[in-house]
């Protein structure tokens, strides 16, 4: 399996500003990640 390039306060930072009000699309075309791995981030938390 390959690691992810993410580390785990990433991956609770980059959710966090959807509820701040910033659209889905904007985060992940910044982060460089799919709406397929935002939704996914957002069940862990």
């Amino acid at each position: 399996m390959k690691a992810s390039k993410f580390w785990d306060a990433q991956k609770a930072f980059i959710p966090k500003q959807g509820a701040d009000g910033v659209p889905v699309g904007e985060i992940c075309r910044r982060a460089g990640i799919s709406p397929a791995t935002y939704f996914n981030w957002i069940k862990e938390i």
